[in-house]
């Protein structure tokens, strides 16, 4: 553990890239993943290159519970748990029930069920399961219903249905679909609709409708879209209207809108944005208020917040911020208290509480937390999510905690009441029109009897409420 050796090179794009560097891909929903989040952080799942400090043999994946109350972590027993030949990616479905590692030399799919009291992986029958030629990345989709993989040497990327009961994965009729040159990293829309793919070499996104029924991916009008230099990982954000991408070469963030009928994406205002030196990875918080990105030669970790109308980028004051050389993978737990970075060159996790307020990041008592040897990727699974009557609820209490004037706080509690109340008699579509005359007020009211900052809290609240509903 905290072993110092030789990875600490940059992530490379030869057949040896890891040893070097290796993966990142977290889906960014890979934890939060269910229509409604605001789950409380449970286990944390690492996926360690090696086995061992001379990296022999196979790899495994370390499990932690997380202290929910100050973001820290504990080993659980048993931990660290077998898996295939260099495991570079893993993955939680939204129930927090099964994990998934894609093993990249293994050429294959570790799956587990996960233990709901302790956390303990168990392979699940028939585990692991055939991927593509070097798998590096594994996604699954917010209705836990379809698992994807990225194979970066066959340029595809592998479907499968999940088995509800057991965790097994089948593949899906058509498997595997074509992507670009080198995939490296998939992300699934919240809503479901919609696959994202980066493709290394030709510096491009691949993007798939996916068949709600049979999970089958199809290429959506103007496949692929332009990116960075090298994309290393993808993120689209909770409300599904951006898609983020990490451009290692190019040391920046392209930005995008996507098109909610199409799944096609356009680059926001001012994209591409700086970031720091070789960035890998890119995670966006439940709320879809801030992103953040991991430095893998920079050592450090820069947080934005994200403009809820134009899906821009801004650095978040004292972004960014210190981790270990080598930071290959970030993600934010599904309550958004708290970020996770793997440090594969030292071995280990550092943990950071968010400030919900500015996205500004603070260690964690007891940080880095020891992993297994050269960590590659990093996943979280979460308590029973809040169901979407409790979620408008929270988003009551949140305007009533603003002190804001009479008029306007008693004029967007009564659209929330009214959109409680239409969805208690089951009309989705007028509580989505609720919600939406809610959004349209506080976006009329921002910068007068909102700050700017408060609206943006509020509209990335009400827009993952409506992402939850399936809301247009």
């Amino acid at each position: 553990m905290g072993q110092k050796g030789g990875a600490m090179k940059r992530p490379g794009k030869s057949s040896k890239a890891f040893s070097a560097g290796g993966l990142v891909v977290l889906l960014v929903f890979a934890f939060a993943g269910h229509a409604f989040g605001n789950k409380k952080p449970r286990f944390a799942y690492v996926a360690n290159q090696c086995g061992n400090v001379s990296c022999t043999g196979s790899g495994n994946v370390s499990a932690y519970t997380i202290d929910s109350a100050t973001g820290a972590l504990t080993m659980v027993p048993g931990s660290p748990f077998a898996a295939g030949s260099l495991p570079f990616s893993v993955a939680v479905d939204p129930s927090g029930k099964f994990a998934y590692v894609a093993n990249a030399i293994s050429n294959n799919v570790s799956a587990y069920s996960i233990d709901s009291t302790t956390g303990v992986l168990s392979p699940v029958p028939g585990s692991p399961f055939s991927a593509g030629l070097f798998p590096v990345s594994v996604a699954v989709d917010p209705s836990g219903k379809f698992a994807y993989v990225a194979n970066q040497f066959s340029s595809n990327v592998s479907a499968y249905s999940i088995d509800s009961t057991t965790g097994a994965l089948s593949p899906v009729p058509g498997s595997a679909f074509a992507a670009g040159s080198n995939p490296f990293s998939v992300a699934v829309d919240p809503s479901g609709k919609f696959a994202y793919v980066a493709n290394r070499v030709f510096s491009n996104i691949s993007a798939y409708s996916i068949d709600s029924t049979t999970g089958a991916l199809s290429p959506v009008p103007g496949s692929p879209f332009a990116s960075g230099s090298d994309p290393f990982s993808v993120a689209v954000d909770p409300s599904g209207k951006f898609a983020y991408v990490a451009n290692q070469l190019s040391s920046n963030v392209s930005a995008y809108s996507i098109d909610s009928t199409t799944g096609a994406l356009s680059p926001v205002p001012g994209s591409p944005f700086s970031a720091g030196l070789f960035p890998v990875s890119v995670a966006v918080d439940p709320l879809g208020k801030f992103a953040y990105v991991s430095n893998f030669s920079s050592g450090n970790i820069l947080a934005y917040t994200i403009n809820s109308t134009t899906g821009a980028l801004s650095p978040v004051p004292g972004s960014p911020f210190a981790s270990e050389p080598s930071a290959i993978s970030v993600a934010v737990d599904p309550s958004g208290k708290f970020a996770y970075v793997v440090n594969q060159g030292f071995s280990n996790v550092s943990a950071y509480s968010i400030d919900s307020t500015m996205g500004a990041l603070s260690p964690v008592p007891g940080s880095p937390f020891a992993s297994g040897f050269f960590p590659l990727s990093v996943a979280i699974a979460g308590e029973a999510v809040a169901s979407p009557a409790e979620l408008i609820t929270n988003l009551i209490n949140t305007v009533n905690s603003l002190n804001l004037q009479p008029g306007i706080a008693n004029s967007l509690d009564a659209k929330l009441q009214a959109a409680q109340a239409s969805l208690a008699a089951n009309h989705t579509i007028t509580t989505c029109n609720e919600m939406n005359a809610f959004i349209h007020e506080v976006m009329a009211q921002s910068g007068k009897e909102l700050t700017v900052a408060q609206a943006d809290q509020l509209i990335a609240q009400a827009n993952f409420i409506k992402t939850g509903l399936g809301c247009p």
